[in-house]
């Protein structure tokens, strides 16, 4: 299977569409700047603190080990539209603010507990927005922030071998292959 393939599984895995996808899934724009163009190191570090709280290291690898704050970075920058590229670099700053006015310190000044909170508020906030958001209307920052930690998670090497079931090489299709309760999903190569 190709990423292509992949991407395409895990966005209908995601229960829908990921923002952006038109781009990444015909190809992203070509580009020789780098993700600092885009994103500087606070950026990228704050990304993976955000991805943490969104999938925090338990008996597998978290989002940070799977560098997702990078991987957002990538992909903002080469497969998103301006007008959503501006919309998530903005959403970085409301979602500091977000947590600054909740507990009157930045998000990567907050704890866990703080950081969960405010990012389920979001959570609340962007699925109400989603519910009457129309098609000409601009996407919520905070959906492409749980998109991409998604997406980036469980395509990177730690999110298939590790958080997934991984085979390298799968056998014949067992279309009958008995399922356990609790059974990771499977990670196609």
């Amino acid at each position: 299977m190709n990423r292509r393939d992949a991407i395409g599984r895990v966005a209908l895995l995601l229960g829908g569409t990921v923002i952006g996808a038109e781009f990444f899934l015909s190809g992203c724009k070509p580009s020789v700047a780098s993700v600092q163009d885009l994103f500087d190191q606070d950026h990228v570090a704050f990304l993976n603190e955000v991805a943490e709280t969104i999938l925090p290291k338990t008996k597998t690898p978290g989002a940070k080990e799977a560098k997702v704050g990078e991987f957002m970075g990538v992909m903002v920058r080469d497969c998103y539209a301006p007008e959503d590229q501006k919309i998530f670099l903005d959403g970085l700053k409301k979602l500091d603010d977000a947590t600054d006015k909740k507990f009157s310190v930045k998000f990567m000044g907050a704890d866990v507990k703080q950081r969960t909170a405010v990012l389920a508020d979001l959570d609340k906030e962007q699925a109400a927005y989603n519910k009457t958001k129309k098609k000409e209307d601009p996407n919520h920052y905070y959906t492409m922030i749980k998109q991409l930690t998604l997406l980036g998670y469980f395509t990177s090497e730690v999110g298939c071998t590790q958080a997934l079931r991984y085979l390298p090489v799968p056998g014949k299709f067992d279309g009958n292959y008995p399922y356990k309760k609790g059974d990771k999903a499977w990670a196609l190569a």
